[in-house]
C-alpha cells in the first residue's frame, strides 16, 4: 500500500512551484488576448447530455442508464483519463504565463488555502521580550524568597527589577523582570508561616523562561515562496507581526448552468427534475481553490451561451450539459462560433466521457462539464481540479493507492472514477455510482481509479480524494 502525502521529490516540486507561480510575474512581452483557431471537434456519440439521465453512452456495469457502448474506433479521438489531466496543468501553465495578473495582499482571516507569493520574513523577534513560559513565580538568586505583593500578568508594562532574595508571581506570557533568575512553577514551590517561598526542587539558571528571539530573529526567513497558507501558518503570520499576506490570487470561475428541463425548487413534475449541479458545484470549486463570481441559468438558449462566454472575464468558465451532439446541445457550436482551441474533446473516462476542456483565450478556458451529476464530478476531478491547482500554484497531492475491498466492473476501454469509502487499509466500491447518480458519491470518501477492464478483489487502485475528506484545506468552503 502507498499511502497519501505531499510530493517529496525536491527538483519536481521546485519546478510546479516555480512554473505555477509564473502567474504572479510581470510579463515582459504583451499578452495576447486573441482567439485560437478550432481544432475542429469530434461528434459526440451519445444523445443530450441532461442532468437527470438523458446523458450519451456513459453507462457501464448495468448502473445508470442502459447504453451500448462505442466500438474501440468510435471515439478514438477521445483522450486518455491521465493525458487529459496532464493537459489541463500544461494549460494552466500556459495561461499562467500569459496572464499578467500580481500578487494580491489577502487579511489573515480571508488567506486559507492561498499560496505564498513572497517570503514570510518575522517582522519582529518571536518572542519580542523575555516571556514566562509557565505560571509561578519569577525568583532572583537563591531561594528562599521574599515575595511581592502585586504579581506580574501578561499584557502589561515592563515590571521592575527584582533584587537577590525575591520573587513575584507571574503568569504565563508575562514580561519577565530585569535580573531574574528563573521561573518556579507553582507546583515546585511552598511557602511557609512567614510567607517566605521555598523551591521543592533544585532551580536552574534560566528555567521556564523564553528568552527574546528564541523562535526567530526580525529578518528572519520563516517560510519560502510556495508555501500554502494553512491554519497554521495563519497563526505564525499573525505571531511574526503580519495583517495581510501576499498570495496568488484565486483563479476566477464563472459556472454556466444549462438545460430548459431544470427546477430551482420543488419537486420535479411535467418533465421538469431539480437541478444537482447548480448547489453542488459552487462550493467544490471554492474547495478547489476557486473565487466563483457568478452562477448563471443559460437554459437551452445558444445566443444566451454565447454572450455569456464572450463576456465572461473569468480565467475559467464551466458549464454543465450540452456538452453532446443533440438539437439543443449548444456548447461545441458556440465554441466553434468563437474560434476557440479544443484541448480536450471527449476523455476516455466512466462516467463523464463528453466532457471538454479548451481555450478561449491565452488566459482562459473553459471546462464543459456533462449534465449528468456523477458524470460531472468525473469531469471537475479530471480537468477542473488539475487546471484550478496549478492556477492557485498549489502543490500537486502525490498519488496513492489503496487496495480494493471487491471487485469492480470495468469498461472495455475507458477508465472507471468509482465512489468508495476508505475502511482501514482499503476501500470499499459503493453502489449507485451510475453516470446520473449521487447517492454514491455522497457517502464517498474518494474516487478510485479503476482501469479499462476493471479491478479484482484486493488489487491495489489509485484514489482521488475529495477536498472534505482529506481534513485538510479543501474543507474551507468560503
Amino acid at each position: 500500500m502507498t499511502s497519501p502525502g505531499t510530493r517529496s521529490d525536491a527538483d519536481a516540486e521546485d519546478l510546479d512551484v516555480e512554473e505555477a507561480l509564473a502567474l504572479v510575474r510581470e510579463n515582459s512581452g504583451h499578452s495576447s488576448h486573441g482567439s485560437h483557431s478550432s481544432h475542429g471537434s469530434h461528434s459526440s456519440h451519445g444523445r443530450r447530455d441532461g442532468h437527470g439521465g438523458r446523458d450519451g453512452h456513459d453507462g457501464h456495469g448495468g448502473q445508470g442508464a442502459s447504453t451500448p457502448h462505442h466500438p474501440a474506433d468510435a471515439h478514438h479521438h477521445a483522450t486518455p483519463w491521465p493525458e487529459a489531466r496532464a493537459t489541463a496543468e500544461r494549460a494552466a501553465r500556459t495561461a499562467a504565463r500569459a496572464a499578467r495578473r500580481t500578487p494580491v495582499a489577502v487579511p489573515l482571516d480571508a488567506a486559507l488555502g492561498l499560496t505564498l507569493a513572497a517570503p514570510l520574513a518575522a517582522l519582529t523577534d518571536l518572542p519580542s521580550f523575555d516571556t514566562s513560559a509557565m505560571d509561578g513565580w519569577a525568583v532572583a538568586g537563591p531561594g528562599p524568597w521574599a515575595v511581592r505583593d502585586e504579581g506580574v500578568l501578561a499584557g502589561h508594562a515592563a515590571p521592575a527589577p527584582l533584587t537577590d532574595g525575591e520573587a513575584v508571581r507571574i503568569a504565563t506570557g508575562a514580561r519577565i523582570p530585569p535580573d531574574t533568575t528563573a521561573v518556579l512553577r507553582t507546583e515546585h514551590g511552598r511557602s511557609d508561616d512567614r510567607g517566605r517561598l521555598h523551591p521543592t526542587r533544585e532551580v536552574v539558571h534560566g528555567q521556564d523562561i523564553r528568552p527574546r528571539g528564541q523562535e526567530c530573529r526580525s529578518g528572519d526567513q520563516l517560510l519560502p515562496v510556495g508555501t500554502l497558507a494553512t491554519p497554521a501558518v495563519l497563526g505564525l503570520a499573525a505571531a511574526a507581526g503580519y495583517d495581510t499576506l501576499t498570495a496568488v490570487p484565486r483563479p476566477r470561475v464563472d459556472i454556466l448552468v444549462l438545460g430548459d428541463e431544470l427546477l430551482t425548487q420543488g419537486l420535479p413534475h411535467d418533465g421538469l427534475i431539480r437541478d444537482a449541479l447548480g448547489p453542488m458545484l459552487p462550493p467544490w470549486l471554492r474547495a478547489l481553490g476557486a473565487e466563483v463570481r457568478a452562477v448563471r441559468r443559460i437554459g437551452d438558449d445558444a445566443k444566451a451561451l454565447h454572450r455569456a462566454v464572450t463576456t465572461s472575464e473569468a480565467d475559467l468558465i464551466v458549464t454543465t450539459g450540452g456538452t453532446a451532439a443533440g438539437p439543443v446541445d449548444h456548447v461545441h457550436p458556440t465554441l466553434r462560433r468563437i474560434g476557440a482551441e479544443l484541448l480536450v474533446d471527449g476523455v476516455k473516462a466512466r462516467p463523464g466521457h463528453p466532457m471538454l476542456l479548451a481555450r478561449l483565450k491565452d488566459d482562459q478556458h473553459l471546462v464543459g462539464l456533462p449534465g449528468n451529476p456523477l458524470a460531472a464530478v468525473s469531469g471537475l476531478l479530471t480537468l477542473a481540479e488539475p487546471l484550478l491547482r496549478t492556477l492557485a500554484a498549489r502543490p500537486a497531492p502525490a498519488p496513492y493507492t489503496l487496495p480494493l475491498r471487491d471487485a469492480v466492473h470495468g469498461h472495455p476501454y475507458d477508465t472507471r472514477l468509482v465512489p468508495v469509502v476508505l475502511r482501514g487499509e482499503g476501500a470499499v466500491p459503493l453502489h449507485y455510482n451510475g453516470p446520473a447518480m449521487l447517492r454514491g458519491i455522497a457517502a464517498a470518501d474518494a474516487l478510485a481509479v479503476v482501469p479499462p477492464g476493471g479491478a479484482r478483489s484486493g488489487q491495489e487502485a489509485e484514489l482521488l480524494d475529495l477536498p472534505w475528506a482529506t481534513g485538510g484545506i479543501g474543507v474551507c468552503f468560503t
